[in-house]
């Protein structure tokens, strides 16, 4: 019999389930979107039960539009948006707020507060991470200050915290199981990626003490077995990651030196740094790339929060175009491209200058900018934004000259030439740019014998298209001038 993974890629904007067979090949997928919920400036939140409810819809539909059974799924895989956090009853299992989005800046006063009090250093030394409303930890703590009854359910050992994946495992084996994997912990806040252990100094400096966090595994473990009732079959969790992670993984980036870059919702750039933890002097992220029997594999991240979300405002907000495929003509079409500039801080900035209170701005505008132009700008801001990350890493003493690329954004050519123009590097585009939920997949099959090896991974991996540079030289520096006059505009605090 035929064994099949199923993927479950559980993101910003829509739940996806993908079947993959056992050479990675994709077999069938669904996706559906659901709603954003934006109550204040710089909120953002999602009602866990969408999340939920559309990650079972898609899972049951990839099942019966292949006409494959349950029973042929030997192993299921979870990818998720990292940060976004969850609490919920324990005896009830219902959550008491709804999910805060890792785009969320509500706590952004909290963090000031935590900086002010000197435990910024704590932080990078212990979790690899800055103090910044980006992470998990301050959004439990707003949420137990901040919901009724919260607090009580905490102090009688009633309320688990989860990201997405310990929720989504929660519900599918019904209660049986509350863990996560070490990627997924060390974006909390409240993890030491050293020790591998939950930090009790921090999680008491937070506050949130009480809460019951999951426990920590390997990327590749035994997670629990979903309930039979869900899909028809009682079928094991064996692979879990963050979804920048998950597409290191899917993208075979195995090796000390190797880089990815995802353009979904944000855009994600991890380096591979092997064994070792590299230390950031310039507010990029240390992390866990993947730990896997027992053993670290340390990378180092610079995350943006608006790629994606920048193309998605300018067709829902603005209404430009009707389907994200027109942009690559449109951008084609830009006579001044060159001249306007759309900061996307709609949440504030991300990396390097993790700057919460920063707003978005367009920059450059004359009487006769087009559509075409502005469309241009959106695409174009993404990888200005990269060339930040690539820059400050190089300062690090980090450099590459290869960059695998995957997510949504990529099958636009015109912006990746542009990436590779501006990088100056050669960038390589996969045949299976799902690439997020491939690594869930792999991780699922590593641990029950479908995939024998990395080494046996890195083999499947397959490059669709190769961009090298090809802009006059100069150019790019110039362009990049522009962008950087534009991101200081919006900047508010550059001290910082």
């Amino acid at each position: 019999m035929k064994k099949y993974i199923l993927a479950i890629d559980q993101g910003t904007t829509s739940s996806r389930a993908i079947l993959f067979d056992e050479l990675g090949q994709r077999v069938g997928q669904s996706q559906q979107e659901f709603s954003q919920h934006f109550p204040h400036d710089g909120w953002v939140e999602h009602d866990p039960e969408d999340i939920w409810t559309s990650t079972l819809s898609v899972c049951r539909a990839v099942l019966k539009d292949t006409g494959i059974d349950a029973k042929s799924v030997a192993s299921i895989g979870i990818t998720n948006q990292r940060e976004t956090t969850i609490l919920w009853d324990t005896e009830t299992g219902q959550p008491i707020y709804n999910a805060i989005v890792w785009q969320d800046r509500r706590t952004s006063e909290f963090c000031h507060t935590l900086h002010q009090q000197g435990l910024s250093e704590r932080v990078q030394e212990k979790t690899g991470l800055l103090i910044d409303p980006y992470f998990s930890a301050t959004k439990i703590r707003w949420i137990i200050d901040n919901v009724e009854g919260a607090k009580e359910k905490a102090q009688q050992n009633k309320l688990a915290f989860g990201t997405v994946d310990s929720f989504l495992l929660w519900r599918l084996t019904k209660g049986r199981s509350h863990k996560t994997d070490a990627t997924n912990a060390a974006r909390t806040m409240a993890f030491n990626i050293h020790t591998q252990e939950w930090d009790q100094e921090l999680i008491e400096a937070f506050g949130i003490e009480q809460v019951i966090l999951p426990e920590v595994m390997d990327c590749s473990a035994d997670f629990g077995v979903i309930d039979e009732s869900w899909l028809g079959a009682s079928i094991p969790v064996n692979g879990m990651a963050g979804d920048q992670q998950a597409a290191l993984i899917g993208q075979a980036c195995f090796k000390a030196g190797m880089v990815k870059s995802t353009y979904g919702t944000g855009c994600f750039l991890i380096l591979n740094t092997g064994d070792k933890p590299l230390r950031s002097e310039h507010k990029l992220l240390t992390t866990v790339g993947y730990r896997l029997n027992g053993k670290v594999t340390y990378a180092l991240e610079g995350s943006i929060f608006v790629a994606g979300a920048a193309i998605q405002w300018l067709r829902d907000g603005l209404n430009l175009f009707k389907d994200a495929k027109e942009t690559q003509s449109l951008a084609q079409q830009a006579l001044n491209g060159d001249s306007v500039y759309l900061v996307p801080a709609f949440t504030g900035l991300g990396a390097p200058y993790w700057d919460p209170d920063a707003r978005g701005a367009m920059i450059g505008l004359t009487r006769d900018t087009s559509v075409a132009d502005i469309v241009s700008a959106g695409l174009r801001s993404v990888c200005y934004q990269t060339k930040d990350l690539v820059g400050a890493m190089a300062q690090d003493g980090a450099t590459f000259r290869s960059l695998r690329i995957d997510g949504g954004m990529v099958i636009n050519d015109v912006m990746v030439q542009f990436l590779s123009d501006l990088l100056e590097v050669e960038v390589e585009r996969p045949k299976i740019t799902e690439t997020t939920a491939l690594g869930a997949a792999y991780l699922a099959g590593l641990q029950v014998g479908i995939f024998s090896s990395l080494e046996a991974i890195s083999e499947l991996w397959q490059a669709e298209k190769q961009f090298e540079p090809s802009m006059a030289q100069g150019t790019g520096e110039k362009l990049y001038a522009g962008w950087q006059e534009a991101v200081n505009r919006v900047r508010t605090r550059p001290e910082e």
